[in-house]
């Protein structure tokens, strides 16, 4: 008898993201009526005053009238439908001078919105040759149209059917960094997919799963240390955070990209910069339990984990000629009879001891160790991104994120980087005699203070204690999660982040400036 029971269908795994973009094809001539009969959507950007762009476009008539409509006005578009066979959508947007890195991401952001809902294959991208801008403007259209035509993970028994863009054609003989640009778009859709995990999906063992994956992919080396070794290690902060999980799967991810080419004399194998991210895969406060509003979204508090390997990742796309470590404190924070408790002392593994405060501040627990490790090698710079406070988020918002340097002589190049990444941040202070409000009198230092103001301060003092005196930079990502979407991401889940540190990287390279002007 043949049996024609179905199988039962398998339970959702956690899977690494296809990150691959829509083919790039780029033309220094005009479409003409044959190619804009191809395109299921063709975008024009010029300024409101011009007057001539489209009388080199297929069906000029057509576009004049779109023009004339109504008044102009920076920042808006039109559009209609071309007579061809295809009724290739036609878009015209108008620039704002001198617009902003985030003023273009968004303009591009509401642009390619308009144009996704009708689910197109083949889109092409025009920026009048008279705006001095035009390449800016080329890179805020191609950024959004990749992160729009992204799907996040989707588990529904009959999901609908993706967006599936097939190409995407330029009309631009200015030079493009489209390297960079492609890099760039798939770092933050690999942050925002792995944030975007159920917290039953991608738990420690998950995680190191596709870690693995994806050090064999981008030639990556990679140590893990487990629960076991952190104990060798003295890394009782983590270690206390790791009590409450079910599983001993927690442990701290070591990533390494060697792209350059420094002699061992200068600095050994130390790191030009260390990536270190918070990857509390599930966070329910611990003993001090959060309540249900709070708790809900606790699954995206590893995105600062996601930014610090989704960087590494593009750096060895683009084999950047530095060498990048990553560290991910990885963990859940779980309550039960086993997790740890205020009041509790525990000893990093630095030696700093800490009086345990409140459970729900386990963020800067884990990232203490894990600092404490990474500084071991003696990083040029370090870069630790968490989403760690909400004080940070009632101070800024979710539109922008905040930063904290001990370095004084680096804030203005923080903020620079926000300026011209388009992901905004900014500087908090850092003086020593926020200091006084995590005195402790039975250890070094308490976790956090009892009240919760300047929160996003004390954290980052806190923190300070782990580093040592090496350059290092802390990112509170108050902006790794808005809704509506940030910028030209129109998903809660932002990615923010990943076009920022590409920016301090790679354009300013702000490493070799600190190493410059450190101690050695």
């Amino acid at each position: 008898m043949v049996n024609t029971k179905r199988p039962p269908p398998r339970a959702p795994v956690a899977t690494l993201p296809d990150c691959t973009l829509a083919t790039l094809k780029r033309s220094a001539s005009l479409p003409g009526e044959r190619k804009a009969a191809m395109l299921d959507a063709l975008v024009v950007l010029t300024d409101p005053g011009e007057a001539s762009v489209w009388k080199r476009l297929p069906e000029p008539l057509r576009w004049r009238d779109l023009h004339e409509r109504s008044a102009r006005s920076a920042l808006d578009w039109r559009s209609t439908n071309l007579s061809n066979r295809r009724q290739t959508q036609a878009l015209l947007g108008y620039v704002k001078p001198k617009a902003s890195s985030f003023e273009r991401l968004s303009f591009a952001g509401r642009l390619v919105r308009e144009i996704a809902k009708r689910r197109p294959s083949h889109i092409g991208l025009l920026v009048s040759e008279s705006l001095k801008d035009a390449a800016l403007w080329y890179e805020a259209l191609l950024s959004a149209v990749w992160t729009e035509s992204f799907a996040l993970p989707e588990f529904r028994s009959d999901p609908p059917a993706p967006w599936r863009l097939q190409s995407v054609e330029i009309y631009a003989a200015t030079a493009l960094p489209i390297d960079r640009i492609a890099a760039s778009a798939r770092a933050g859709n690999l942050v925002r997919a792995l944030t975007a995990l159920p917290p039953n999906l991608l738990d420690a063992r998950a995680y190191r799963r596709l870690l693995g994956a994806l050090a064999r992919r981008h030639a990556l080396r990679l140590r893990w240390y487990s629960e076991a070794h952190l104990k060798r290690l003295g890394a009782g902060a983590f270690l206390a955070v790791t009590r409450g999980n079910a599983a001993r799967h927690a442990g701290i991810a070591h990533l390494r990209w060697e792209g350059g080419r420094r002699p061992r004399s200068a600095r050994g194998r130390a790191p030009d910069v260390a990536l270190v991210g918070k990857g509390i895969l599930f966070d329910t406060g611990g003993v001090n339990l959060k309540p249900h509003r709070s708790m809900l979204d606790m699954h995206t508090d590893m995105a600062g984990s996601a930014v610090a390997l989704a960087c590494l990742v593009a750096l060895a796309e683009l084999k950047a000629g530095l060498n990048a470590d990553a560290w991910l404190a990885i963990s859940e924070n779980n309550m039960g009879p086993t997790a740890y408790r205020p009041q509790e002392l525990v000893r990093a593994s630095n030696g700093v001891t800490i009086q345990v405060i409140h459970t729900d501040a386990e963020g800067r627990m884990v990232l203490a160790d894990t600092l404490a490790l990474a500084a071991r090698t003696g990083p040029r710079l370090t870069i630790d991104f968490a989403t760690l406070t909400g004080a940070c988020v009632h101070a800024l918002t979710e539109r922008y994120s905040g930063v904290f340097t001990n370095r004084a002589e680096l804030a203005e190049s923080l903020v620079a980087a926000g300026r011209a990444s388009g992901e905004r941040v900014w500087n908090f202070p850092m003086d020593e005699d926020f200091d006084s409000d995590l005195d402790s009198k039975v250890a070094d230092i308490v976790q956090c203070a009892v009240e919760g103001r300047g929160d996003h301060i004390l954290a980052a003092r806190f923190l300070q204690r782990f580093i040592g005196d090496l350059p290092w930079v802390h990112v509170d990502l108050s902006s790794a999660t808005r809704r509506g979407g940030l910028g030209h991401v129109g998903t809660e889940i932002t990615g923010f982040g990943v076009r920022w540190t590409l920016e301090l990287l790679l354009a300013q390279k702000l490493y070799t400036h600190v190493y410059a002007s450190s101690p050695t």
